[in-house]
């Protein structure tokens, strides 16, 4: 059970029902996982920022952006969300998981920002704690040196070649009001790539992300 595997189990099991409901299995707008994802984005901000800041205290403000930014991203969650095994409890329609929905990184993270929302509810902020510092601390201290970001990868590589800066663009805006996404276009060397995040600054890594991938 997935409470077996996060160490934490609910005193308010509706909690963890609408946590695994995704938005295609809901009957209302209110019943999906949404808010819940709202909250737990939150609440996975804080106490991560938290940790590293306790785990890393000679470090100045970049490199522990950096390592939040790599944390919390979408592509992270995902593999959380996998290795919680997430994917066979959250509720979606046949049709929708036949169709590749659970193979969506976004999805998957949602859901485990979602749990983290449900377990804070049922519990508070420690348990919430005890949760992220469980299925996190693999990852975390996985890279003990900061790591360097994709745009400043991205922008020393074309510097170096005398190529100048990489242009970047925001292309479209996805997802709910609540929770946009966005969606960037770097252009290097006349070469583009495009990137999701959640935030532009997060885009734009996505987008260098990809764009490095070629090189």
């Amino acid at each position: 059970m997935i409470e077996d595997r996060i160490g934490h189990v609910f005193a308010n099991r509706a909690l963890l029902d609408h946590a695994l409901t995704h938005r295609s299995a809901a009957k209302g707008q209110l019943d999906s996982n949404e808010r819940l994802e709202f909250l737990g984005d939150r609440v996975l901000g804080l106490i991560m920022a938290e940790w590293l800041a306790a785990r890393f205290p000679e470090e100045r403000e970049g490199a522990l952006t950096r390592r939040l930014s790599q944390l919390v991203a979408w592509e992270m969650l995902a593999r959380i969300a996998e290795e919680i095994g997430l994917r066979g409890e959250l509720r979606v329609p046949p049709s929708e998981g036949r169709a590749g929905l659970l193979d969506q990184a976004s999805v998957m993270a949602d859901a485990v920002e979602a749990i983290l929302g449900a377990v804070y509810l049922d519990a508070g902020l420690e348990a919430a704690r005890g949760v992220v510092k469980r299925i996190f601390a693999a990852h975390l201290e996985a890279a003990l040196t900061p790591p360097v970001s994709a745009k400043n990868r991205l922008q020393e590589f074309t510097l170096g070649r005398g190529k100048g800066l990489p242009v970047y663009e925001v292309t479209s805006n996805v997802g709910p009001s609540h929770a946009p996404a966005f969606v960037v276009r770097v252009t290097a060397e006349g070469r583009g790539a495009e990137g999701l995040g959640r935030t532009k600054r997060e885009a734009e890594q996505a987008a260098a992300e990809a764009w490095m991938r070629d090189v």
